[in-house]
């Protein structure tokens, strides 16, 4: 998913100015990184608003339009405001094709309903994680990784180890030993496994 974004080399600085630009609608952020200096830019501030709304620009390689200039960036920060709608300073940083990049990436919980856990014994599954750091070239980085619930069972444990990765993509944490939890799948508060299973079954007949 190609997701561009138009920009203006921002010439004026200090608290005043940015001010002053936020209130006629633009906003400030910087760009930095690769092998260029950090640069001063500014853009629409509702273009930018809805489009951080989009979890894809989140963990996407952007196309960032610098006065008529491509460059490839990455999201690495932004500010709100405590109250307001609004996005306060924003921060991309330029990357490279052929280095590797470190993003945090979301995970999609799929087939829960179908687990045996929950589809025989009832059980609930609970989000350890919801989102997990990989390492990868530009090329390969997705905008997610899927994790599959269709195999849990009742006291299961889903760790990082269990999950499939795209070609190309490695979790730090892994690289780095630290095997954590996923996802939980739990009896019911209230009640057996046993129990639970036994009153979906009468249920279902």
């Amino acid at each position: 998913m190609q997701i561009e974004i138009s920009a203006n080399i921002r010439k004026l600085h200090g608290t005043g100015v940015s001010r002053r630009m936020r209130t006629s609608g633009r906003l400030p952020g910087v760009v930095y990184g690769g092998d260029g200096a950090v640069q001063s830019i500014e853009m629409d501030h509702k273009d930018m608003y809805y489009k951080l709304k989009v979890e894809a620009f989140h963990a996407s390689v952007l196309s960032l339009n610098i006065d008529g200039k491509p460059i490839q960036v990455v999201l690495r920060d932004y500010q709100m405001h405590p109250f307001k709608q609004q996005i306060l300073h924003i921060d991309f940083q330029r990357i490279n094709q052929n280095k590797k990049m470190h993003v945090k990436l979301p995970l999609h919980f799929i087939n829960a309903e179908s687990a045996p856990g929950v589809k025989l014994s009832g059980g609930i599954v609970s989000h350890i994680l919801t989102e997990v750091e990989v390492s990868c070239l530009p090329k390969d980085l997705p905008e997610f990784i899927t994790v599959d619930l269709s195999e849990m069972k009742i006291g299961g444990i889903l760790h990082l180890s269990n999950l499939i990765l795209p070609s190309g993509v490695e979790i730090l944490a892994l690289t780095r030993g630290d095997d954590q939890a996923v996802a939980t799948l739990t009896t019911p508060r209230g009640g057996s496994a046993g129990e639970a299973g036994a009153n979906a079954e009468a249920a279902s007949s």
